[in-house]
């Protein structure tokens, strides 16, 4: 049985592409793909549907997926991303084919390919600055004109190019170029550079090198050098596959990779460059790169989210040729399917408000066995306390019920002289209620009905349901609400205005006296939990002995856009 009918039928153009391939043995039917980070930063949401594609598709197809770091820039790459890329590669469940990967390990071989070209006079070294040689590119209307230096002879391009490695020229003082057309219709094909000068030490190589590689010059070859087979890439490189092929058919590499594209993931209420992520870190408007407002992989799973929901929203979003803006609700759907089955539930009460039970004796303790999850009982059950001094929420009650006009704006919760009952405990009645000199309330007193401990109350009807916590027997926590890092869907779209001025300054809102129920202590990070009636919520690695710290992962329903319209 071949490959593709061992599996489900194809669910994008790119697997379509494989099965054929596979059916007409091309590459004697073998599957190889890989994901080539440039470790430059973190990965945010876009590289993740970049890692599902391309290891899902080596699964999918009992082929292998490569890890290779695109490291050609020392300038702006370090140690700290590269750690950080596998780490979200490994959070996400998926494994790559044999040890990491690196084109700085093809340096040596990419020299000697460059050598070769010059040989056969499709390269020369060129003195033009990068100034001079934008001008004499020409632009999308008119062709550009060939570089003063083009016709060097062979001997002399080598020689240069030995002085070049021999790091005896300055930075910028020439480059390597590619010998192709300048008046191409795609730019890209104008000579283009091949190797510039950097006098900087590499992350891996040391000081081995000061000419580097371009990545369009480095990225296909070492593609060839591993045997991929499907080169996968987002459309914005669609325009450079003509270089790309270019290398591949003047070059004497193993293997003859195909480059194909399909479109990046964008989503709107953020952004996802890399260059102005690292400008929200630098400036300070968010704590680092895994801030839980970050579209990153990290902030992403410091915020609560789980693997499966982002392979589960990447599944949901398709792969295809068509450029577009997925809505953030999307994303948030995701994660809420997941937590909405996985996550125990528990209670929380975020802005306090003390009531006192005025018929129970102090020092008692009455505990009550709550399902872990209602839909779930093998998640077993907890035990939360009650006392005679109880938290609820202070948006929980109100002095004066509204006069309702439908049934829809019923009150539904505490009210002076009504009854609530507490979830899982006792309806209570309140019956005073206690001001400070500001005329602020700051207790109820209220007496709770024995009768009606997992019963129905007879002769009165409460008017809901609302979570509480024990004053004495709760567990102080700090809960951090976060939400959308910005205001406006597109906000990198103005370009009358910078993006920072769409920055919502309520995306994140710390509530430092809440309280939580003890079955919660001495969880530990990266514990997802529903808080009934509150959403749901991640344990954060800031969390102590002393204290919890929990962050929003998102609301029970999508109250953004309910707020937006």
């Amino acid at each position: 049985m071949s490959k593709n009918e061992s599996n489900q039928k194809p669910t994008n153009f790119i697997h379509q592409i494989i099965e054929d391939d596979i059916k007409n043995n091309v590459n004697e039917g073998k599957v190889v793909t890989r994901f080539p980070p440039e470790p430059n930063g973190y990965l945010h949401i876009g590289h993740a549907k970049a890692i599902c594609l391309n290891f899902g598709t080596a699964d999918k197809y009992q082929g292998v997926c490569n890890l290779r770091f695109d490291d050609t820039n020392p300038e702006k790459e370090s140690q700290e991303y590269i750690d950080s890329i596998i780490s979200d590669i490994n959070w996400l469940g998926y494994q790559w084919a044999g040890d990491i990967r690196y084109t700085s390990s093809y340096f040596d071989q990419l020299y000697d390919w460059a050598v070769h070209l010059i040989k056969n006079d499709k390269a020369y070294v060129c003195d033009l600055s990068s100034e001079e040689a934008r001008e004499y590119r020409g632009n999308f209307t008119q062709p550009g004109k060939d570089s003063p230096y083009r016709n060097r002879s062979v001997e002399e391009n080598l020689s240069l190019f030995e002085r070049m490695k021999n790091a005896e020229f300055k930075e910028g003082a020439c480059s390597l170029r590619a010998k192709i057309d300048m008046s191409a219709p795609n730019m890209n094909l104008r000579d283009p550079l091949i190797y510039r000068i950097l006098h900087t030490s590499h992350h891996q190589t040391g000081k081995k090198w000061c000419i580097y590689p371009i990545y369009d010059y480095a990225h296909g070859q070492s593609d060839a050098v591993e045997g991929v087979t499907h080169s996968l890439c987002t459309l914005e490189f669609e325009d450079h596959r003509p270089l790309y092929d270019w290398f591949i058919e003047n070059l004497p590499v193993p293997a003859k990779p195909k480059q194909y594209e399909f479109s990046r993931l964008e989503l709107n209420y953020t952004i996802t460059s890399k260059r102005k992520l690292k400008q929200l870190v630098d400036d300070q408007v968010v704590a680092a790169w895994n801030d839980p407002r970050m579209p990153t992989i990290s902030g992403l799973r410091r915020r609560g989210y789980t693997p499966k929901s982002l392979r589960q929203f990447c599944e949901m979003i398709g792969v295809t040729r068509s450029n577009g803006v997925v809505d953030m609700g999307m994303l948030e759907s995701a994660i809420r399917e997941d937590l909405d089955s996985s996550a125990p539930r528990a209670m929380c009460v975020t802005r306090p408000l003390k009531v006192t039970l005025t018929n129970m004796e102090e020092g008692v303790e009455e505990w009550f066995e709550l399902p872990a999850h209602p839909k779930d009982d093998t998640m077993g059950v907890r035990r939360v306390g009650l006392t005679r001094n109880l938290l609820i929420e202070q948006e929980d009650f109100i002095e004066v019920k509204p006069i309702a006009k439908n049934k829809h704006e019923k009150w539904k919760r505490l009210a002076t002289g009504d009854a609530v009952r507490l979830r899982g405990a006792y309806v209570i009645t309140c019956n005073e209620v206690i001001k400070n000199d500001a005329g602020e309330v700051i207790e109820l007193l209220c007496t709770f009905d024995p009768a009606t401990k997992g019963a129905n109350p007879e002769g009165y009807k409460p008017n809901g349901v609302i979570h509480w916590v024990s004053e004495e027997l709760s567990v102080p926590c700090e809960v951090r609400m976060y939400d959308r890092l910005f205001t406006e869907a597109n906000p990198d779209g103005d370009k009358e205005r910078s993006f920072m001025e769409f920055l919502n300054p309520e995306s994140l809102v710390i509530l430092t006296d809440s309280r939580i129920e003890s079955s919660v202590k001495g969880a530990t990070a990266e514990t997802r939990y529903q808080f009934e009636r509150m959403g749901y919520f991640c344990i954060d690695v800031d969390s102590s002995a002393e204290k919890l710290v929990v962050n929003r992962t998102v609301t029970l329903r999508d109250s953004w856009a309910k707020a937006q319209k």
